[in-house]
């Protein structure tokens, strides 16, 4: 099993920034090489990608948030971080993490971003 715990959300005003962390745990997390992600759920809407990392350390980012958003990963904390910057009001979701290898998908429980002045 893994568990992924998201943090770092909250209320920013549009042009803002915030960053997402997602610490990771589990057994299997330790010995698989798992890739890591970020998606957005916004309301009323479906989950869509935001961006992935995998094992080796390669992004890939949705066309709404290049050069905007970074994400990154730590795999000494187990840890992978979404930077967002100049944020605006579509960007306000429930933001998830998730980890995947092979037949292994195990996401988080969310964390909120408001983007509203």
């Amino acid at each position: 099993q893994v568990q992924l715990v998201e943090s770092g959300g909250g209320l920013v005003q549009p042009g803002g920034s915030l960053r997402l962390s997602c610490v990771a745990s589990g057994g299997i997390f330790t010995f698989l090489p798992m890739d890591l992600g970020w998606y957005q759920q916004a309301p009323g809407k479906q989950r869509e990608l935001v961006a992935t990392i995998t094992s080796g350390g390669t992004s890939t980012y949705s066309d709404s948030v290049k050069g905007r958003f970074t994400i990154s990963r730590d795999t000494a904390k187990k840890t992978v971080y979404l930077q967002m910057t100049s944020l605006a009001p579509d960007a306000t979701a429930v933001y998830y993490c998730n980890a995947h290898y092979g037949s292994y998908n195990y996401w988080g429980q969310g964390t909120q971003v408001t983007v509203s002045s």
